[in-house]
């Protein structure tokens, strides 16, 4: 797993899962995995980086050993997708407090405006391989 990135996202939020399947398809190489923030795996690496589900609760990566939460770890992520989306990363140059003033704000409403799902989604048996920790 060290040239694979983990995502951590809320499981039930119907936003995070488009999300998602937004990256899955734009991952050609396969490099990203999955797994909800409500696992006990997810729960552990978090607490590993030093990060708590208190102090997120959308999505975060890791890579590299590294953990990135809030705007850039979204950031991250369009690095390694294929297509145009790594160009979003220009958007480093505004201050990341900016940034995740912004992200933090639809994290905090994006249940409001676009819902969530009783329980976490559960992958196909196509996927499955894609998730961890479930």
């Amino acid at each position: 797993m060290d040239n694979r990135y983990i995502v951590i996202f809320d499981g039930i939020c119907i936003f995070c899962n488009a999300a998602v399947n937004f990256i899955i398809k734009r991952d050609k190489a396969c490099v990203f995995l999955f797994t909800p923030i409500q696992s006990e795996f997810a729960q552990e690496l978090l607490k590993k980086h030093q990060v708590y589900s208190t102090d997120i609760d959308t999505f975060a990566l890791i890579k590299n050993e590294q953990c990135y939460i809030f705007s850039n770890a979204a950031l991250e992520i369009t690095k390694d997708l294929s297509g145009f989306w790594y160009l979003f990363t220009i958007l480093k140059v505004i201050p990341a407090p900016i940034r995740d003033f912004f992200y933090k704000l639809f994290a905090r409403n994006r249940y409001a405006l676009l819902g969530k799902r009783e329980q976490c989604m559960l992958p196909t048996e196509e996927l499955k391989s894609r998730f961890i920790g479930l």
